[in-house]
């Protein structure tokens, strides 16, 4: 999205009109249009039209080339004809398209065809809904910033076809601690965070990816660096925006990333887990809220973190539904092999301030009124998996649920719950997140009245179908484990 920056420094998107674009793709002779959005799971689809065929009345009523029964979690195959409505103002030249070939691409809004209004389902759709109630509860925006971790790859190769002769999949990476090609510095497990060149060998291309966000998609990040995980593990953080424009921003991000990646021959996974014995990739989000102007998270005249009565709401309703959260924010079997013990992941429902062995922290890098800007709250237990706009929509839901019920946040645990026993874990009423996405998928059964004001029954019940026969899909599976462990029985 195009920013401009107010007279106070902030950034602030620039509204486009489809005659501006138009007249953009005529001056820079761009031939071909990608139109953008996601499925239900959070897979970003496309389709390509020829920019001669794009006007104004294509912004107004649609582009009629969807065919919803083909994408996961629309609609069945005698309801499938839906259109797409692109967005102006996430406009954007695709640099690596030849020139031949000059691409640009925005992202849609899903409709039903036949003028049947907008379609329930489409996850950009539920993260506008969520920006209207916000407003409807009297604030004026959310501010949301995730700090993406992914890993990179030399390659990947993985045989499950074979169901009957056996499963298997490997890994190579430059960085890895079992290298065998003798190139460069592996990295111990667990051993990564923060290393400079050359052990982190992707530092360029962090740059790389960093600059082609910002000057092609304006999409702003402001820190990147090398993960805690040995081979490949990065993380790019997105400078806070609001929650549409942010979902935007990590689809963007995931594009760009895969596609640079793929041009330099390796290749870029945003699954949560892939490699054992070492850190898996979260996606922990921040959140505030402001209204008149002013951060309303933020409390001088709090002694422990500087936050607001209305931020411990907030972060009472996200404890409150933390495990029914989990079904959106950690949405795959594979997530849950990253929330265990002994990974720095946030297994465990608690808040304090500093505290990352805490589902949800409050940062206190500064303080006073200088820092009340950058005061917000950081919900962990979120990966790359899930699809942003539900994500960010679904801890709106909680949060603002907190603030209605006055949820009380508890007291915060400020040491390390990792060493705590648990014992000493039952004592401060402290509860772990889903062990599993079946588990996951039943608290969100029993736990979703607090999504409705956003999310759709159909939704949430399309939701606990795909997910639910996800895990049905790795649970039927023999795993190669199993064999050390059974075989000799």
């Amino acid at each position: 999205m195009p920013y401009e920056k107010t007279k106070d420094g902030k950034l602030k998107t620039l509204e486009r009109k489809p005659e501006e674009i138009l007249e953009i793709i005529k001056k820079e002779k761009i031939r071909f249009i990608d139109l953008h959005f996601t499925d239900v799971p959070g897979k970003l689809q496309h389709t390509t039209i020829s920019a001669d065929f794009l006007d104004v009345e294509s912004f107004e009523e649609g582009i009629p080339k969807l065919d919803g029964s083909s994408i996961r979690g629309y609609v069945e195959i005698h309801e499938s004809d839906m259109v797409l409505k692109p967005d102006p103002s996430t406009f954007a030249i695709v640099p690596w398209m030849p020139e031949n070939l000059k691409t640009a691409r925005m992202f849609c809004n899903v409709y039903w065809g036949f003028g049947l209004g907008r379609f329930s389902r489409d996850p950009r759709g539920v993260a506008q809904k969520a920006e209207q109630v916000l407003k409807d509860e009297g604030y004026d925006i959310s501010y949301w910033g995730p700090e993406v971790e992914f890993f990179v790859f030399d390659r990947v190769s993985w045989d499950v076809l074979s169901a009957y002769k056996g499963q298997s999949y490997q890994i190579e990476s430059r960085e890895a601690a079992w290298n065998v090609e003798g190139k460069g510095y592996p990295i111990r497990f667990k051993e990564g965070y923060f290393l400079a060149p050359p052990q982190d060998t992707l530092m360029e291309f962090r740059c790389e990816c960093s600059r082609v966000l910002a000057e092609y998609f304006g999409v702003i990040c402001d820190v990147h660096h090398h993960e805690v995980a040995g081979a490949g593990q990065n993380e790019i953080n997105i400078y806070r925006d609001s929650l549409t424009n942010t979902g935007d921003s990590v689809m963007t991000l995931k594009y760009v990333i895969r596609n640079l990646a793929y041009q330099r021959g390796m290749l870029a996974t945003f699954m949560p887990k892939p490699i054992f014995m070492d850190n898996a990739s979260g996606m922990h989000v921040h959140v505030s809220l402001w209204k008149n102007g002013e951060n309303v998270f933020y409390d001088l005249n709090d002694p422990h973190a500087e936050i607001s009565q209305l931020a411990r709401y907030f972060g009472g309703g996200l404890l409150e539904h933390a495990r029914s959260l989990a079904a959106i924010v950690a949405p795959t079997t594979n997530s849950y092999r990253r929330l265990v013990p002994g990974y720095e992941a946030p297994v465990y429902i608690a808040w304090s301030r500093r505290n990352r062995s805490a589902c949800l922290r409050v940062p206190v890098y500064h303080k006073g009124p200088k820092a009340s800007k950058q005061k917000r709250l950081e919900f962990r237990p979120p990966d790359p998996s899930c699809n942003p706009y539900l994500c960010f929509a679904a801890l709106l839901a909680a949060g603002l649920d907190g603030i209605k019920k006055k949820i009380d946040i508890g007291d915060p645990v400020d040491e390390d719950i990792y060493k705590l026993t648990p014992e000493k874990r039952r004592e401060f009423g402290i509860k772990e997140l889903p062990g599993s996405l079946k588990e996951a998928v039943e608290c969100l059964q029993s736990d979703q009245e607090y999504l409705k004001p956003i999310f759709s029954q159909d939704l949430i019940d399309k939701i606990i179908e795909l997910e639910t026969n996800e895990y049905s899909e790795v649970n039927l599976r023999p795993h190669p484990y199993e064999f050390y462990l059974y075989f000799d029985r």
